[in-house]
């Protein structure tokens, strides 16, 4: 079992950068796709980015590309969501997902077996 747990939200301006990081536990991080999703307030939950197991492949919601990137350091058992361009519609809670091993990075949240507790994020205007 996964256990992934998440960390660098808060309260930041329209505009501004944040950072959010997301530390697993055990042994086979290597072998998992990892990814982002969010959920605003009252709204369904929405896929965010995710990034294959070697780091090669990303792929990007359209409301965040070109804003957000995701990268990962294997040797840290870390993913990272590297968020620019604030808005406040990018006002929400970001969970880290992960796969089980060696499976392919997907945009659907009932894919992914692992979830971390979530961090929030609020833009302000």
């Amino acid at each position: 079992q996964v256990q992934l747990v998440e960390s660098g939200g808060g309260l930041v301006q329209a505009g501004d950068s944040l950072k959010l990081s997301c530390v697993a536990s055990g042994r086979t991080f290597r072998t998992h796709a990892m990814g982002w999703f969010r959920q605003a307030s009252g709204k369904e939950r929405d896929f965010v980015g995710a990034i294959n197991w070697s780091g090669g492949t990303t792929w990007y919601a359209d409301s965040v590309k070109g804003r957000f990137a995701i990268s990962r350091d294997n040797a840290k058992n870390t993913v990272y969501l590297q968020m620019n361009s604030l808005k406040p519609e990018d006002t929400a809670v970001y969970s880290c997902v992960g796969r089980r091993s060696f499976l392919p990075v997907s945009r659907v949240a009932s894919e992914y077996d692992y979830w971390g507790q979530g961090t929030q994020v609020t833009v302000s205007s």
